[in-house]
């Protein structure tokens, strides 16, 4: 009977070593980046023409040209990775450069030309799907 007592303990050692050992392998899988940069109480409605559509991993990017005072400014706008775009709809030719869009954005905390994807709209005023970037 004590040899039976310590195989058992000894196969439920063995488990729960795998397990543990397993779940610290998996904890990079689970990081992702913050959206701590973004300042969520505050919104930035930016009209322009698309310069750019970065369909990376592991998050895509708007590049926008936004006229001001004769000149013009580029913004830097981060959304989702390339799936979660996809599934909303999104396909890498969406936007095209030399579009005109309106987006609207949560704006980097740091006063940066930048922000984090909140919603946008075509010339003819067709709203793209929302695809925000991950929040923490």
């Amino acid at each position: 009977m004590r040899v039976a007592n310590r195989t058992a303990a000894s196969a439920a050692w063995a488990w729960l070593t795998f397990g543990v050992a397993g779940a610290i392998a998996m904890s990079p899988c689970l990081a992702h980046h913050s959206a701590a940069m973004f300042d969520a109480t505050k919104s930035i409605t930016l009209t322009g023409t698309v310069k750019g559509f970065e369909w990376t991993n592991p998050h895509c990017w708007i590049q926008i040209l936004v006229p001001s005072g004769g000149t013009s400014i580029e913004w830097s706008v981060e959304m989702g990775s390339p799936s979660q775009l996809y599934r909303k709809g999104w396909r890498p030719g969406t936007l095209k450069p030399g579009a005109k869009v309106t987006i609207v954005i949560n704006p980097a905390k740091d006063g940066s030309n930048g922000g984090s994807f909140v919603s946008g709209t075509d010339a003819s005023g067709r709203p793209f799907e929302t695809a925000a970037a991950p929040q923490s």
